[in-house]
């Protein structure tokens, strides 16, 4: 473990003028007076490996956090939020290296492990915050906190302004909209699962006009 975090350390140190390439992965084994072999033994895919390992050692790092922060203690919008920013906020320091990897990433042989990185991200941060779901949930979970995540990553990449302001109101703004889609979603689930009494069957045409005129 500690070698694979010099190495990393290393390759970071090179990415921002070679990217997440062999290239930087040479430099880093002169840097560290290291065989390219060992580092070929360690990471096998080469940037790919490394950039996975970037990402899960954040991913721990995270985890750690939010346990310090009695998040269970806490609604479940806040704890999310608080999930996402302080998986962002680790990655500050890091900020040209995570562009240059999404840009890796992009690439179309790597779409699988770009998904897998992030549904491996927003499942530990369902975990980590006290979801035990096993359910259809679990999945619509991770696939609405991956839209969340995505986006805002996204926009904190190009946000200029101080202590990330602008990204932390960005965030709050997705969270508002996926809790307003689950209230609407609940009301809409426990409407239509009432039992129709005769004469008094509700009218879904009716029901949508009241929702929307709300």
């Amino acid at each position: 473990m500690e070698q694979k975090n010099q190495i990393l350390e290393a390759v970071l140190s090179h990415v921002m003028f070679d990217g997440w390439s062999q290239k930087a992965i040479k430099a880093a084994a002169e840097d560290l007076s290291l065989d390219l072999f060992v580092i070929s033994e360690l990471f096998p895919d080469g940037p790919r490996d490394i950039i996975s390992y970037f990402v899960r050692r954040a991913d721990d790092e995270m985890e750690n956090e939010l346990a310090k922060r009695n998040v269970l203690s806490m609604k479940i919008r806040d704890r999310i939020t608080l999930a996402v920013r302080l998986r962002l906020e680790m990655y500050t320091p890091r900020k040209e290296a995570i562009r240059s990897a999404l840009t890796l990433l992009a690439l179309p042989q790597n779409t699988a492990l770009a998904l897998k990185l992030t549904e491996g991200t927003v499942s530990r941060m369902w975990y980590a915050t006290g979801d035990t779901s096993t359910d259809f949930s679990y999945y619509t979970k991770r696939m609405t906190l991956s839209a969340v995540y995505g986006s805002t990553l996204l926009y904190w990449l190009d946000d200029h302004s101080e202590g990330a302001h602008k990204t932390w109101e960005f965030l709050d703004r997705r969270i508002e909209n996926v809790m307003q889609f689950e209230t609407a979603k609940f009301k809409a689930k426990n409407f239509f699962s009432q039992k129709p009494k005769g004469p008094d069957l509700p009218s879904p045409k009716r029901f949508f006009r009241n929702f929307n005129a709300r």
